[in-house]
């Protein structure tokens, strides 16, 4: 059986941030920039909180069964709460998506990539 990948974004809003909380995800914002943003195991956080309130989760998990996807979905939800809780960031509005890779179709390059294969 072969290793499914999953891609599960968590998106959220802020929710009752005071000044100093504020001011620290203001401090931190090139590291949360949607310009750095990854899919990776332990999540990447993005946000713009000058110009609003939302912010993203991006998750990399792997299962062997299609099912397998719930469970990666629940622990990345699972993970954005812990963080957010652990540093005392109200939130609401957290949902999930999530994407198995292996079921994504194929891009222009690897199409022509399987049909020299298959040839």
């Amino acid at each position: 059986m072969s290793t499914r990948t999953f891609r599960i974004t968590v998106r959220g809003v802020f929710d009752g941030l005071d000044a100093d909380q504020r001011a620290e995800l203001l401090s931190r914002a090139t590291e949360h920039d949607v310009l750095r943003a990854a899919f990776t195991p332990e999540g990447h956080l993005s946000y713009d909180v000058a110009a609003r309130d939302a912010f993203t989760f991006r998750f990399l998990d792997s299962g062997e069964e299609e099912e397998d996807i719930l469970e990666a979905s629940a622990r990345a939800e699972e993970a954005a709460r812990a963080w957010l809780t652990e540093r005392g960031y109200g939130y609401k509005n957290l949902r999930s998506q999530a994407e198995d890779l292996s079921q994504a179709p194929l891009g222009k390059r690897q199409r022509r990539a399987a049909a020299r294969k298959n040839a």
